[in-house]
């Protein structure tokens, strides 16, 4: 059997990837990150607030889509309190540290509401994903053009548009006036333009804003999945690009 100390240095090397009550991409993400050349590690929220695990011994960290604690008071609210009342200061360390964070739908969701979006503040909210414009749950493909936001997720994106899905009732991006938002993704229409039009920005977004980074430029959150968009069985490959960027950083 592998010491203790083989297998910290193991997973240093690896990307954990949430696990709570309600989460169901978590298995496809972990592909996602093993298809880009990583190794992706689902590890259980109970796992980390028992000290079972630890967010040091890994490279980075993802928060999955699905429907954490199905939603019950706001989508991401539960798992997001979790996090800020046992695990602030972990990822107040982590990110310090300089370790990344993706989170993707109900993980975007999650960090807005423990903060570390879009200020990059635990434990101060500037900023929701609320209930979408049309007020069903969207599930549709959408056009990104990703922004130039000087952070390693965008690098060598700049300017070009991705083909993903998007599933999600509560996508609106809404902040306090002093937010600082910094978009790493917009909706674009056929032209390729900046939407806030159904059905081309499916939430309804202002400024057609899908995903932002925080100031440090370690945490991304997105409200498309880009897991769903890595095989030509899928319909596009395009997601596989922001997964690569993830592997290799600080490579």
């Amino acid at each position: 059997m592998p010491d203790r100390k083989s297998q910290i240095r193991n997973r240093k090397s690896t990307i954990a990837v949430l696990y709570a009550p309600g989460i169901n991409c978590h298995e496809e993400t972990a592909f996602a990150i093993d298809h880009a050349g990583g190794r992706g590690e689902v590890v259980a929220l109970f796992d980390l607030l028992e000290g079972r695990r630890c967010l040091e011994d890994y490279a980075g960290l993802v928060i999955p889509g699905g429907f954490s604690y199905g939603d019950h008071l706001a989508a991401g609210r539960v798992l997001a309190v979790h996090l800020i009342a046992r695990l602030s200061e972990a990822l107040r360390a982590f990110v310090a540290a300089g370790r990344p964070v993706l989170g993707i739908c109900n993980g975007d969701q999650v960090l807005m509401e423990t903060g570390l979006l879009p200020n990059g503040t635990v434990g101060e909210r500037a900023g929701a994903l609320t209930q979408n414009r049309s007020a069903r749950f969207e599930s549709r493909w959408v056009r990104l053009r990703v922004q130039e936001t000087g952070s390693f997720w965008t690098e060598g994106l700049e300017g070009s548009l991705l083909r993903v899905p998007v599933a999600h009732g509560e996508g609106r991006v809404v902040h306090t006036a002093d937010a600082r938002v910094t978009p790493a993704f917009l909706y674009v229409d056929a032209d390729g333009e900046p939407t806030e039009a159904y059905p081309d920005n499916p939430a309804g977004s202002p400024g057609g804003v899908a995903g932002v980074v925080d100031p440090s430029g370690l945490v991304l959150g997105m409200m498309p999945h880009p897991e769903r968009a890595l095989l030509p069985a899928h319909g596009s490959t395009d997601g596989l690009a922001l997964f690569r960027n993830l592997v290799c950083y600080g490579d």
